[in-house]
């Protein structure tokens, strides 16, 4: 009797959402012909509001979070976030690309620009996840994702995530072969300017992380506390169908959360507290990895401040079924972690002792990231001021 009460009360606040919103949620995942070439978009999945909240493109991804999404601490995994911001990045970003007539496509994730974890998610918490086309070259598109958690029973919404992705659209007949991308309308010219030098910025930056492909995690015995080699860890996965799209190679969010999950086990290690990812800075994603690849996904601690980590994730794709293939070097990614206590308030974190002169030079590029960031943030707030 009260499964069928519970159901009945969904029924009448699916009934009540429907009579505010006369525009059907499946009308969202309509045909491309209702929306013209070019035209900015959202990717939705479902829509709550009226028609001129559709019209002003809002929208998204939306399920509820529940405990198989929580991390030991008890909050949303940031790998589940991340993994959410991919699915609609990819929706959008492949809808928009096959809004013209001409060879289908897929669009791949190329790139996610840095990702700031502003506030945590909380299990029973819904997750409304809205991304927008904001920019396309020839051969890339550019969507901005925002990640909004709302607590149902007191109607309270913060955001929690803000995030940059860069897809390219990949022929359905051969994934080696990059299309090209409709352009989108801008209101503004400046709109069109920022992002050609947000665009040139991140090619920039993945040619210079292209140096590190070579670069292997090598474990250490009898490790030392607090060092790298004390923490550093690997994951082993092989990739099977319901880690693929339907052509055959990885989802991004699926790459990214494993990524998380491996930096969570080296901040976990070192500092031996609950902990949490802080951000992301600019996960590259060098190569596709097909289906039956083994992947390895190895972090280690490159930087530590009082109050932050910073973990080097690599992933390297072994075509353990192609003998013509070589293992190569698929994705990496920088994560920041924080420590908190059982009450979820941040703790100091144990300083990192760097022995190797390559650990070394890591820090102090890590302690230059870091910086940099930390100047950011100041010059955000006392522009806000």
């Amino acid at each position: 009797m009260r499964l069928l009460t519970r159901a009945l009360c969904l029924c009448g606040l699916r009934r009540q959402a429907a009579s505010r919103r006369p525009v059907a949620a499946q009308e969202c995942l309509g045909p491309r012909s209702s929306k013209r070439p070019g035209q900015r978009c959202w990717a939705s999945i479902w829509a709550v509001g009226t028609r001129s909240a559709l019209s002003s493109k809002l929208g998204g991804i939306t399920r509820i979070m529940r405990p198989d999404d929580a991390n030991v601490a008890g909050n949303v995994h940031g790998g589940t976030v991340l993994k959410m911001i991919e699915e609609a990045g990819a929706i959008i970003s492949t809808r928009h690309c096959n809004s013209q007539n001409g060879e289908r496509c897929v669009a791949a994730l190329a790139r996610v620009e840095r990702t700031d974890f502003l506030s945590p998610m909380c299990i029973g918490e819904v997750a409304h996840v809205s991304a927008e086309i904001t920019y396309t070259s020839k051969h890339s598109v550019e969507v901005q994702v925002h990640v909004m958690s709302e607590n149902i029973l007191t109607g309270t919404k913060k955001l929690t995530n803000k995030a940059t992705l860069w897809y390219v659209p990949l022929s359905l007949k051969n994934v080696d072969k990059v299309l090209e991308v409709p352009p989108v309308v801008y209101s503004r010219q400046e709109q069109e300017e920022e992002g050609r030098k947000r665009y040139e910025a991140q090619k920039l930056e993945r040619m210079e992380t292209k140096w590190r492909n070579g670069d292997i995690v090598q474990p250490v015995l009898n490790p030392e506390p607090n060092t790298v080699s004390y923490s550093q860890s690997s994951l082993i996965h092989l990739v099977g169908p319901s880690d693929c799209t339907l052509h055959g190679f990885v989802h991004g969010g699926v790459t990214m959360k494993l990524m998380d999950e491996v930096a969570g086990i080296v901040a976990a290690r070192h500092c031996k507290t609950n902990i949490v990812t802080a951000s992301v800075d600019a996960i590259n994603f060098h190569d596709k990895i097909r289906k039956g690849c083994v992947i390895t996904i190895s972090g280690r601690m490159t930087f530590t401040s009082n109050k932050s980590m910073e973990i080097e994730v690599l992933v390297d794709a072994d075509p353990v079924v192609n003998n013509f293939v070589k293992r190569y070097r698929a994705a990496s990614a920088f994560f920041t972690y924080v420590s908190l206590s059982p009450e979820g308030k941040s703790l100091p974190v144990p300083q990192l002792v760097p022995e190797t002169e390559d650990e070394k030079k890591r820090f102090e590029e890590g302690k230059g990231r870091y910086l940099q960031m930390k100047a950011k943030r100041q010059g955000q707030v006392e522009t806000q001021a």
